[in-house]
């Protein structure tokens, strides 16, 4: 194929750092935008003047009837996903969507199976997979670096309940769930891409305070290894940004990861020191391009989707029971 030719299911805010890295790549042509939302449309349009003649639409049905394309970037609320990636599978076009990759386990198996028979890609955009603090961290743990992982804690720290208060990431026919599902979702990928356990077993605890979703979590963790974990996602801070601390225990080194900078210590000697030799990042925009023209592999595969909302959807369980739950890993 000489271009690439993209389209865009959902134009909000979050879409249009997708948009506008696609506009930088020479490969890709932006073919076709789509928003519910038409003041959405046009501030994607007023923003990115080279796409004031790029034909836009409302309904993602249309998009993909009538306009020939290659691929697409999903950016809607949470439950749209499914029905808009198999849509998009059906037409056969290659799919990179937002996170999560859809809101229950059932459906995660569907779409992997359908991209699966139709032979197109299917990425999630968990850009941290592409970052160089965390590919170095998952370097070297899979070198064995660390030895065996013992223990993890994680907390993220957001005034996600102010920040959402009166839009669709508070409605749970829309978002699938709260804060858990939402940029609590990263931390969960992260945690499990890096260090590659499979979590048997969560006990949590949630407040959802006024909000029909959740919004702070408590999540305990026994991982398939004998590995243990705390989780805190904690989505009704007073501070304003995000906060976010991991510390990975092994049994030769211990790794702190404190909002992007790492000290790593090892059990050969107390000192502490911050690695410079961090590999090279790039974005899921550039690998999903890279992967189509089959320059690179997909970084974000669908089953690390499939993995988060096996963690939270037993998380949820837990939460409404009051028991610990397993986590069916399949």
């Amino acid at each position: 194929m000489s271009k690439i030719r993209l389209g865009f299911i959902g134009c909000g805010g979050n879409a249009t750092g997708h948009i506008g890295r696609a506009l930088e790549m020479p490969e890709v042509e932006v073919a076709a935008l789509c928003d519910t939302s038409q003041p959405s449309l046009s501030r994607v349009q007023e923003r990115y003047p080279a796409l004031a003649a790029v034909p836009v639409f409302t309904d993602y049905r249309q998009l993909l009837d009538q306009v020939g394309l290659d691929a697409v970037e999903i950016s809607t609320p949470h439950t749209l996903h499914f029905e808009q990636i198999m849509a998009s599978l059906d037409k056969g076009l290659h799919v990179l969507t937002e996170k999560p990759m859809v809101c229950s386990v059932e459906h995660a198996h569907v779409v992997i199976e359908k991209a699966e028979k139709q032979g197109k890609i299917l990425m999630i955009a968990y850009q941290r997979h592409l970052a160089p603090q965390f590919r170095y961290i998952r370097n070297q743990i899979m070198a064995g670096e660390l030895g065996e992982i013992q223990f993890i804690s994680a907390l993220q720290d957001q005034n996600w309940l102010s920040l959402t208060v009166g839009s669709w990431r508070q409605q749970l026919s829309l978002s699938g769930g709260g804060q858990l599902n939402d940029s609590g979702s990263h931390l969960l990928d992260i945690l499990l891409w890096m260090t590659g356990l499979e979590v048997e077993e969560v006990q949590a605890f949630q407040q959802n305070f006024t909000s029909e979703v959740d919004i702070n979590s408590a999540l305990s963790l026994r991982f398939r290894n004998g590995a243990l974990g705390n989780i805190s996602v904690v989505g009704n801070s007073p501070a304003n940004g995000m906060w976010e601390d991991l510390t990975i225990w092994g049994s030769k080194a211990v790794i702190y990861l404190r909002n992007g900078e790492i000290t790593y210590r090892t059990a050969l000697s107390n000192e502490s020191h911050s690695p410079t030799n961090l590999p090279g990042g790039t974005t899921p925009d550039r690998n999903f391009v890279d992967a189509i023209l089959g320059r690179d592999s997909v970084q974000v595969p669908p089953i690390c989707g499939l993995r988060v909302i096996e963690l939270t959807e037993a998380a949820w369980e837990s939460a409404r029971t009051g028991r610990p739950a397993k986590v069916k890993v399949s």
